[in-house]
């Protein structure tokens, strides 16, 4: 290796250092800002030209003004740098960071070929003593086989002799922010003991939590995946009981807090997750497949969890024919586009494919999301009015589909005033209370709250 544990731990020693960080979406554009916080110069690498201007002009895919501000920061002072050049940055770079998403085809099988792609490119501008971690989830063993290999062909070095490597499961959520990810657990595993070594003080420098080295790349790797399974599985246990609630004149929050109380005892939320944005579990599957076998728990939690967004259509319906309309040329508005409540986030957002479900059973939809502009929305195909004012004017029903804290002040008796009578709401996000709503006029569903009357 080039560089040595010392240097890493030295500042001085770390402006002389070049990192560069591939595939600079949030993750990765998070880390190479906190990377060029350290002292590092990172080239941020990237094919989407348009994420490179983004980056340049100091603003990241979502609105987080930490993010933001710590981002406008580097790039100003010249520690960061953005570019769509993966030969110049990987060249000069003692240690190469790649956060590639591992893409699922129409036959829900794992696509690596992005993978292999950019293994190749970093592998034909590696030097010689470079270390290069992976990031992201992957199913076990792709690291030490086809990561690997293609680095070894394209580079013609040997791992281990000629570069390091590692791989590195960051414990984290995509609803968590710019704190959260200098505070979460980092798990890692490397191919031999200098490539952990240094593997461990650099990544020391990203976290204020844990840095855990386990056995081996292949147990990092399930690590990754076994916690993404575990999400899902307790999202689907929310989610069937959040229908039983319904169906049962229940309030699952009310059940979900007491339950919560008690030792050993852990109820999660009810949660639409994204179809195309959470697909660890496919990853896993493909792998145990190969080994002839079933994870069948696995599956299921799957088959629940897609099945939401079609139960809150169904929601959407029996609101409407409870205020004695079709569904059929209905006026539908979204409240909140987001992934997450109260960050300009996209990524991973059900919306799309919400809108698309509502329109094809007949219904007209608008949205209005506070956090952005009317062009922005439409800009993103998104349609929507100028003013809130003007969105709620003649709708027949109200999705609140992101919890923003907006929209837990706003004025629903006005809002009720606009609409056509008798107006509906369906609540996503537990933003208003059945009984207190009810009171001011509107049919009420909420998800997993069978509490209404109406």
């Amino acid at each position: 290796m080039e560089i040595e544990e010392y240097d890493l731990k030295i500042s001085e020693k770390r402006r002389n250092i070049t990192v560069s960080v591939v595939g600079c979406e949030r993750l990765g554009l998070t880390t190479a800002c906190l990377l060029a916080d350290a002292g590092f110069k990172v080239f941020c690498v990237d094919a989407d030209q348009s994420i490179v201007d983004h980056i340049t002009k100091g603003l990241p895919p979502s609105a987080e003004p930490e993010l933001e501000s710590l981002l406008r920061k580097n790039v100003t002072e010249g520690r960061l740098l953005a570019t769509t050049d993966i030969k110049n940055a990987v060249t000069g770079s003692a240690i190469v960071l790649l956060f590639v998403p591992t893409k699922i085809d129409k036959k829900r099988k794992p696509d690596y070929s992005n993978l292999e792609r950019i293994c190749r490119d970093v592998g034909l501008n590696l030097h010689p003593g470079a270390l290069v971690i992976l990031e992201g989830n992957l199913a076990p063993g792709v690291t030490e086989t086809l990561a690997k290999e293609t680095l070894e062909t394209a580079s013609g070095l040997r791992a281990a002799d000629g570069f390091g490597l590692a791989y590195c499961s960051t414990q984290t959520t995509s609803s968590t922010g710019l704190q959260g990810i200098t505070d979460h657990t980092k798990i890692f595993a490397a191919i031999d003991r200098k490539s952990s070594d240094l593997t461990k003080a650099f990544l020391r420098l990203l976290t204020k939590g844990v840095v855990l080295q386990v056995s081996n790349i292949k147990t990092a790797e399930a690590i990754g995946l076994f916690k993404s399974v575990c999400h899902e599985a307790n999202t689907a246990l929310a989610n069937e009981l959040a229908y039983y609630c319904e169906r049962a004149g229940i309030d699952f929050i009310e059940v979900r807090d007491v339950v919560n109380q008690m030792p050993q005892c852990h109820l999660s939320m009810p949660e639409i997750v994204d179809r195309d944005a959470s697909d660890d579990s496919y990853l896993l599957v493909d792998e145990t497949e190969n080994l002839r076998m079933k994870l069948r728990t696995v599956m299921l939690a799957r088959k629940i969890n897609d099945a939401l967004l079609d139960h809150v259509i169904y929601l959407v319906k029996d609101a409407l024919r409870s205020c004695g309309r079709s569904a059929r040329r209905a006026r539908i508005l979204v409240l909140g586009i987001s992934q997450r409540p109260n960050v300009r986030e996209l990524e991973g957002s059900f919306i799309k494919e919400f809108i698309e479900l509502l329109h094809n059973r007949g219904m007209l939809v608008r949205v209005y999301d506070p956090l952005f502009s009317h062009k922005e929305l439409a800009d993103l195909g998104y349609p929507a009015e100028r003013t809130l004012t003007d969105a709620v004017k003649g709708m027949d029903c109200l999705v609140i589909a992101v919890p923003h804290d907006r929209f837990k002040r706003l004025n629903f008796r006005r809002i009720g005033l606009l609409m056509k009578k008798p107006p509906a709401i369906v609540d996503l996000g537990c933003v208003v209370e059945a009984r207190d709503i009810e009171q001011k006029g509107f049919t009420y569903r909420g998800l997993g709250r069978g509490v209404w009357t109406r």
